[in-house]
């Protein structure tokens, strides 16, 4: 099931992900082990693009976990 960018926000706040900034519609977040910058884009309600997605979800658990 495709996630939306605000379900994947809430999603890594739930992580212990914190908002650094917002830059126009993209949400920049940092995790607290790092200080890699992951940039969650949330435009309207709409779903995120596969690839998008998944590089996203595959780069927090690298962070997360790394």
């Amino acid at each position: 099931m495709p996630l939306s960018g605000k379900e994947l926000l809430k999603r890594a706040k739930k992580k212990g992900w914190i908002l650094e900034r917002t830059n126009g519609s993209h949400h920049q977040l940092k995790h607290p082990k790092s200080n890699h910058l992951l940039s969650i884009p949330i435009h309207a309600n709409k779903d995120l693009g596969k690839g998008l997605e998944q590089k996203l979800l595959k780069k927090m658990e690298d962070i997360e976990n790394g």
